[in-house]
C-alpha cells in the first residue's frame, strides 16, 4: 500500500483534500477510486485513508489508526563531516532505511563542500525532503530530525551522555568487537569526510572522551563507512 507522509493531526472518520505534491503521486500512479493508502503525521503510528473523489483535487476519509512502529529500541545519531553533495544525499537516505534517529552534519578541516548561508538553506530543504522520502518508503512512521549544521570542535564540547565513536582506520579496536561487548544503547557515530579526519583531530576527540574505533583492514570512502557501520551495530544489536 502507498505510504504518504502528510505533517497534521489525524481523526478517524474526517474527510480532508491530499496537499498537491500527494495528489501529483497519486495522479502519476493512475491510483484508483476508492483505492486506500497509508498516511503518517511523524507522531507516531500510521493511518489508513480511503479516496474517496479523484478528480483535480482528491477527497479522503481518514478509515482507522495502525499503531504500527520499526523503530530501533536505541537511538543511533549519524554524525557525518560535509561529503560532496550527491554523497551526502545517499547517506542520508540510506541511513534513514537502517533506522537512524538523528543526522548532524558537521564541517571539519578536510570538507570539500563550502556552503553560504542561502546555500546551506536550499541544501537542508533538499536534504529534509529525502528524508521524508526515505522515511515513507522504509516504512517508519517517526520522521529522522535533521540537526543544524555545526563545526566539529563544537561538537566535541557538546554535553552528550551517550557512547561517542569516532571511526578512522587508526582505530586499534574494531567497531564490532566493541559492540559485541556492549549492550544496545544510545550512541553517537562520526564519520570524517572524503580525506578523513586530520591526525590533530583524532587526538582532540581521543581528549575528550571519544572512542576511536575501526572498521577493519580496509580503508572505506565516506558513505560506504556510515552505511557500514550502521549495519554493524544493528547487526550486532539484533535488529538486522
Amino acid at each position: 500500500m502507498l505510504r504518504f507522509y502528510y505533517p497534521i493531526p489525524f481523526i478517524i472518520g474526517q474527510y480532508l483534500y491530499l496537499p498537491d505534491n500527494i495528489v501529483n503521486h497519486l495522479n502519476v500512479l493512475r491510483v484508483k477510486y476508492k483505492n486506500t493508502i497509508i498516511l503518517f503525521n511523524g507522531f507516531g503510528g500510521e493511518y489508513i485513508a480511503k479516496l474517496i473523489s479523484i478528480k483535480k483535487k482528491i477527497l479522503i476519509q481518514i478509515i482507522s489508526f495502525l499503531f504500527h512502529e520499526i523503530e530501533l529500541p536505541y537511538t543511533i545519531t549519524l554524525v557525518q563531516a560535509l561529503p560532496e553533495n550527491r554523497k551526502f544525499d545517499l547517506i542520508i537516505e540510506k541511513s534513514v532505511e537502517l533506522g537512524v534517529k538523528i543526522i548532524q552534519p558537521i564541517i571539519t578541516n578536510r570538507c570539500i563542500i563550502q556552503l553560504n548561508n542561502e546555500r546551506i538553506i536550499k541544501k537542508r530543504i533538499r536534504w529534509k525532503n529525502i528524508i521524508i522520502s526515505a522515511t515513507e518508503q522504509s516504512g517508519r512512521n517517526i520522521l529522522p530530525v535533521l540537526a543544524p549544521n555545526i563545526y566539529f570542535n563544537n561538537w566535541l564540547i557538546s554535553k552528550i551522555s551517550c557512547a561517542r565513536i569516532l571511526l578512522s582506520p587508526r582505530g586499534r579496536k574494531k567497531l564490532s568487537c566493541w559492540a559485541n561487548n556492549q549492550s544496545p544503547q544510545e550512541v553517537e557515530l562520526l564519520i570524517g569526510p572524503e580525506g578523513g579526519f586530520t591526525e590533530k583531530e583524532e587526538n582532540l576527540a581521543y581528549e575528550c572522551g571519544v572512542i576511536i574505533l575501526s572498521l577493519g583492514k580496509r580503508i572505506l570512502r565516506t558513505e560506504t563507512a556510515s552505511l557500514v557501520a550502521l549495519a554493524i551495530l544493528n547487526g550486532v544489536w539484533g535488529e538486522m
